[in-house]
């Protein structure tokens, strides 16, 4: 069952298993309106387990080029199409958000990108190969993330 994130009312709803599930309500929130506003589209969350091939995407791309396999269960996907690019996000129990950002145009920008939701430490399976920037949040707190650029067709 589908779930359109509301980001003037941060919910924890199908986020409740997470031990930080109110700041990764509000990160999830954060996404809502970045693509609210920059392209007025309403940012719908779905089960991890009802977006098998978006969340099979990512833990592809994140395999094939940089050997990385979160260990945290993923709990709710989502993959849309705005201006040009196919963006896809996982959100997981641990209170990690990876999305991908795929330029369908063969010039463009294709990037992996990782946010921590506060009071999260970073994953092990990140933490030699990432140095994470932190950003201010008014719905998520201090978000910390890192990202790769995506050198492969997937």
């Amino acid at each position: 069952m589908s779930y359109v994130v509301d980001f003037t009312t941060v919910s924890t709803a199908g986020l409740e298993s997470s031990p930080v599930a109110d700041a990764l309500a509000g990160l999830r929130a954060n996404e809502a309106r970045y693509f609210k506003n920059k392209y007025d589209h309403v940012f719908t969350v779905v089960p991890a387990a009802e977006a098998k091939a978006t969340v099979d995407w990512i833990h592809g791309i994140l395999k094939e080029e940089r050997d990385i396999v979160i260990a945290s269960p993923p709990l709710e996907a989502t993959e849309f199409e705005v201006a040009g690019i196919r963006m896809a996000y996982v959100f997981y129990e641990s209170g990690l958000s990876v999305n991908v950002m795929y330029t369908l145009d063969d010039a463009g920008k294709r990037a992996v990108g990782f946010k921590l939701s506060d009071g999260m430490d970073v994953p092990e399976e990140l933490a030699s190969k990432f140095k994470f920037a932190r950003q201010k949040s008014k719905l998520a707190g201090t978000i910390r993330g890192s990202y790769f650029t995506i050198k492969n067709e997937h």
